[in-house]
């Protein structure tokens, strides 16, 4: 293969650093997630659109990665199917292999509390196979959860979105990359109407089941047929408008300050908190809004924008050097302060904050270890070894 296709194109660092941002207020959520009554509707109520925010920039990164990489009669040295699937798992997969190790370390130190009623009686051979199977990317259905919220990965909860993930990348290269922008369009905007049928509960196909997750696109991270539709549902439109928006060339330029900019819009988008009260349908419409406008918007105004200094060039490395670990290896230790914070519900409020920030601490400097350490010359030893081979 020719040594030109290895080399990596000039990367988006504003869409490093946004992804690093969204990343860090996933965890802040997760933080608030714990607590009982309307916390998590107040303080980052919307965290979890970070996801969807994810699968945009993947799509818009696949796109302008790897759509003028493909092998054809005109370009005999291009990338195969298996090669961009080899660039692929290298990309992904060490950083799910250490979630799995670092979600079985800490199994057990989080089954003192009711929502995680399993874990003390599972046996350690069973974590072991549910962190292979998880590696493997082997959903699980509810019945063989070990923890007690009925996810498919039981180990470390976020992984469900990288199951995702691996399915848009096979679309991708299967499929959506032999489509015309016109076609591609016509897809965009009917993957648009099933995001209205989950924030506007349409219910079109009959598979809106459940009444807390009504008037949103929150689920995906279990094993049923309501919400592998709803993760499909997460995933297709975002990744969709991604794809489209790379290859339309369609950015928003700034001249100054397009990072701050675009990282104020995406703190404001997920941390407003519910809204409409009782009245779901009004949450809905704006959880609609973000999606089909508001991050495409985002999405544009960081692929258009350019930085400006090297302080803030550095800050975008930064949050994009730990964005994937942050996100995958927080999880394990949100469970660690799940399993104490409802064990000291009655301490004050400036212990709980106090510990909540010593969380952040420990998981921004996980992922930045697990960065440096793992993650960064375990796939450079892999390019080297493996796929330029």
């Amino acid at each position: 293969m020719n040594s030109n296709y290895l080399s990596s194109k000039p990367r988006y660092e504003i869409l490093d650093g946004l992804r690093g941002v969204a990343a860090i207020v996933v965890v802040l959520y997760h933080l608030m997630e714990c607590y009982p009554g309307n916390i998590i509707s107040i303080y980052f109520a919307h965290g979890y659109l970070a996801v969807d925010f994810f699968f945009a920039l993947s799509g818009f990164v696949l796109g302008y990665a790897y759509d003028d990489r493909w092998k054809t009669s005109q370009n005999k040295n291009g990338m195969t199917l298996w090669h961009f699937f080899k660039r692929r798992l290298v990309r992904l997969h060490p950083m799910v292999i250490f979630g799995a190790t670092v979600g079985v370390c800490m199994f057990y130190y989080t089954g003192d509390i009711e929502l995680f009623g399993k874990v003390n009686e599972t046996v350690w051979w069973v974590v072991l196979i549910h962190a292979l199977l998880m590696i493997l990317m082997i959903p699980l259905p509810p019945s063989m959860d070990i923890r007690g919220w009925g996810e498919l990965t039981s180990i470390d909860g976020p992984v469900w979105t990288l199951m995702f993930e691996y399915a848009a990348n096979i679309l991708y290269a299967l499929f959506l990359r032999h489509l015309s922008k016109i076609s591609l369009g016509f897809l965009t905007a009917f993957c648009a109407l099933l995001t209205a049928d989950c924030c506007l509960h349409l219910n079109l196909w009959g598979l809106l089941k459940s009444d807390w997750n009504s008037y949103s696109v929150i689920g995906g991270f279990v094993f049923t047929t309501e919400h592998v539709y709803i993760g499909y549902v997460r995933l297709l439109y975002p990744f969709l408008i991604g794809l489209l928006l790379s290859r339309l060339g369609k950015t928003i330029k700034i001249e100054r300050g397009g990072f701050l900019y675009a990282s104020l819009m995406i703190l404001a988008v997920l941390c407003v908190p519910v809204l409409g009260g009782g009245n779901r349908l009004i949450d809905g419409i704006y959880q609609l809004c973000c999606i089909l406008f508001a991050f495409p918007l985002i999405l544009s105004i960081g692929a258009g924008s350019q930085l400006r200094g090297k302080k803030t060039s550095r800050l975008c490395i930064f949050l994009g050097q730990i964005s994937f670990p942050l996100y995958i290896t927080h999880y394990p230790i949100i469970y660690m302060h799940t399993s104490w914070a409802q064990r000291h519900l009655d301490l004050p409020l400036g212990t709980h904050i106090m510990v909540g920030i010593c969380t952040l601490i420990m998981s921004l400097a996980l992922a930045w270890a697990a960065f440096k350490l793992y993650d960064e010359p375990v796939r450079n030893w892999l390019t080297k070894n493996w796929l330029k081979k």
